[in-house]
């Protein structure tokens, strides 16, 4: 979840805004009142709409969707996932109790949390080894951090470098050296 939140009022100039999203590379922007409640959202599109129509005095009231639909502070990662899903939602409100909004989650943020960790790890790893081979000659494996690499390498030295390589990825606690090594004369 994104957190401080990156908000606008309804008072806010589609100006303004544009240069807030564009800033900070959001899909959409939440719309809030002074006492933080969530009241609208504002999206790129709506914004775009809205710059198209020249109107330098255009207010996100006037461009904003509301209702918003939102998600309670107690929402599991399925249920966010569902309302994204669900609503076609880029970015999702998430309020407290009182209505105040306390984030936002994006389909990255719901994508971090549901992607196993290794996964994310591994494929670090193959991209980085298919940018220095420029080809996927190797399988690459991991579990909890500890990676292995398997496939034909010309010979010791490559080994080592692509033994070095992986060790600079951030999250790789070991490299087994041990079923690293398999000479192209096998």
């Amino acid at each position: 979840m994104t957190r401080p939140v990156v908000s606008v009022t309804p008072a806010t100039t589609v100006r303004t805004a544009s240069a807030l999203l564009v800033d900070h590379g959001f899909a959409a922007l939440p719309v809030v009142d002074v006492q933080k409640h969530l009241v609208g959202i504002v999206s790129g599109a709506d914004l775009l709409v809205a710059s198209l129509g020249r109107d330098a005095a255009a207010t996100v009231r006037q461009v904003m969707t509301a209702p918003v639909v939102s998600a309670p502070l107690t929402a599991t990662p399925a249920e966010l996932a569902g309302a994204v899903l669900g609503h076609r939602l880029r970015c999702l409100p998430v309020v407290d109790a009182r209505g105040v909004l306390v984030g936002v989650i994006s389909r990255n943020d719901l994508l971090r949390v549901l992607t196993p960790e290794d996964d994310v790890l591994a494929g670090r790893v193959d991209r980085l080894l298919r940018a220095y081979s420029r080809t996927r000659r190797w399988r690459v494996e991991v579990a909890d951090g500890r990676v292995v690499v398997t496939g034909p390498f010309d010979d010791v030295a490559e080994q080592q470098v692509v033994t070095a390589l992986v060790r600079t990825v951030p999250g790789v606690t070991d490299v087994n050296p041990h079923k690293f090594y398999e000479p192209l004369d096998a």
